[in-house]
């Protein structure tokens, strides 16, 4: 288990924009500067659900010798109404396209993200319902 610090530097780029960057050079941009749309501050941590949970279940998947040409993850999240606004209820959407996946092992993939994997699922947990929910299509099949 890796117990060293994660650093990012964020700079304010005007208006309500910033720029985070971490330590390899790669950016987002959160909040909106002039013309530029950014993702939200909350918005992004959905996103981290996403891209947590979408890494795990493909590492899954991967060990299961289940043939993963495609995934697209949706989310979606309730924000209470009083500040601090954390999110209440949240739901996450697994579109995975293969060639002979298997339910059974999807289904276990997701599972195991959910609840042992998916460090940014265990910190929303805390505050929101999480649910979750995964279709299966052919490679070429169209959603």
């Amino acid at each position: 288990m890796d117990d060293s610090w994660r650093e990012i530097s964020t700079s304010w780029q005007g208006g309500t924009a910033f720029l985070g960057t971490n330590k390899d050079g790669a950016q987002v941009q959160i909040g909106k500067l002039e013309n530029q749309t950014g993702i939200g501050p909350m918005e992004t941590v959905l996103v981290a659900l996403a891209g947590c949970s979408g890494d795990d279940i493909l590492g899954i998947l991967k060990k299961k010798r289940q043939d993963v040409t495609d995934l697209k993850i949706n989310v979606r999240g309730k924000r209470a109404k009083n500040p601090p606004r954390v999110y209440t209820e949240i739901h996450v959407e697994y579109i995975l396209h293969g060639n002979g996946l298997k339910e059974k092992d999807v289904a276990q993939a997701v599972h195991l993200s959910e609840e042992k994997y998916c460090s940014v699922s265990a910190m929303l947990g805390k505050t929101a319902k999480i649910s979750t929910s995964f279709t299966i299509l052919a490679s070429n099949e169209a959603v």
